[in-house]
């Protein structure tokens, strides 16, 4: 029985997917739920999983079209006899297996590469197993096939015997001059899209302060054992910043609310966003309603959306909406930087890396662990007195922590 695999319902504000990469060929066996290609939206990278075992008797679309819901993708002959009749078929071909290692490294280490990865592989034809990944269990990233293709390309040239040179010969002029021209996907596409509309769509100011980490610090210390072992997760500084924001947006509604045309929508809700860097792009995964999620929920959902976005399965839904967004440039070194905004919201909050600097307390110099804060916001709707409060609300929490325990 013959059965078309077709590109699933997308959602309401996703018009089309573009095709990226097929895992199997015709004639070749596939299991029910199988992958057997991947769909990269303006956000995400979805699979299409095989609805019953059989082997795919016909491609209908090349790697790099565009497709739309419910358009066919491939022709699966279903059923364990087609499985069966395949076996052979494949076992007389040893010479064309043997032609095709492109195929079968994919197949042995596509389960360990990331999506970004996995495309670059097949444009370049490359073998999957030559190269080392960097991440967990051993996955394939972006940066590691570009390390690999820059290995190939630049290798070291063999050891000669050294010649006096000429007193007047100049230095070579520079080394390899190599270039790789990679299509932009549709994400990082989107994402300049994003960005730019923001600057030419809003007033951005950005205002800083800086916040004293002792207090925090030793919380951490005194409890992180003990909250490890209860919750089974990390105590770390984002669950402490978000909930000093949504004590802060408690106080500022004004930060927390969108824009919509002419109007102004005032959201009594706390949907966090907290922006992940990954080998495809920036993505923004949202803690729905984060005001009734505890220290370890929210730690606990930042490191499974960080993990999930880093491996390409997190879901469209997942990264919609969000009332207000927190970023972390700390995690890279960055001491002070101005984060854009994330339309339609109106203000992102921007951490920054912990500093021991010199601080007068009290009248006396101490060394303290500082961060800088960074909030831009669209003057549109916010005022600058606004914005500066509500840096120092965020400040005040921070440096008491026990005025998030009792929302002073």
């Amino acid at each position: 029985m013959s059965i078309e695999v077709k590109v699933p319902q997308l959602p309401e504000s996703v018009t089309d997917a573009t095709l990226v990469a097929w895992h199997k060929k015709p004639g070749e066996a596939v299991a029910r739920d199988e992958n057997l290609v991947d769909l990269e939206t303006d956000k995400v990278v979805l699979e299409v999983p095989a609805p019953s075992a059989g082997v795919i008797k016909e491609l209908k679309v090349e790697n790099g079209a565009t497709v739309v819901s419910g358009q066919v993708l491939a022709i699966l002959e279903a059923g364990e006899g087609a499985v069966a009749a395949a076996k052979p078929a494949a076992a007389s071909q040893p010479a064309k297996a043997a032609a095709e290692p492109k195929a079968a490294a994919a197949g042995a280490a596509g389960g360990k590469l990331a999506p970004a990865a996995k495309r670059m592989v097949e444009e370049n034809k490359l073998d999957a197993a030559q190269i080392a990944g960097s991440g967990r269990d051993g996955r394939i990233s972006k940066g590691d096939v570009i390390q690999h293709l820059a290995g190939k390309e630049g290798g070291a040239a063999p050891k000669t015997a050294a010649k006096p040179a000429p007193a007047v010969q100049l230095p070579p002029m520079g080394g390899s001059r190599n270039e790789q021209r990679v299509p932009m996907t549709r994400l990082r596409a989107r994402i300049a899209e994003r960005l730019i509309q923001a600057q030419s769509t809003a007033a951005m100011l950005t205002t800083f302060n800086e916040v004293d980490l002792t207090e925090v610090n030793a919380i951490r210390a005194r409890y992180k054992e003990k909250f490890e072992k209860a919750n089974g997760v990390r105590l770390g500084f984002s669950s402490f910043f978000i909930k000093a924001a949504i004590e802060a947006l408690r106080k500022f509604p004004a930060v927390n609310a969108s824009i919509d045309g002419n109007d102004i929508v005032y959201h009594e809700f706390y949907d966090i966003g907290v922006a992940v860097s990954t080998d495809r792009g920036l993505m923004v995964p949202v803690l729905r309603n984060a005001e009734n999620m505890s220290f370890a929920e929210i730690e606990a959902a930042v490191g499974a959306y960080a993990t999930k976005a880093r491996e390409g399965t997190i879901t469209l839904e997942e990264l919609t909406g969000g009332t207000f967004t927190v970023t972390n440039g700390g995690v890279f070194g960055s001491l002070m930087s101005t984060p854009i905004l994330n339309p339609p919201q109106v203000a992102i909050l921007g951490m920054h890396k912990v500093q021991e600097r010199p601080m007068v307390v009290n009248g006396e110099i101490k060394v303290r662990p500082m961060m800088y804060l960074a909030l831009t916001y669209d003057h549109r709707i916010v005022d600058g007195r606004e914005s500066v409060q509500f840096l120092v609300a965020i400040k005040e929490a921070l440096e008491d922590p026990a005025r998030l325990l009792l929302q002073l």
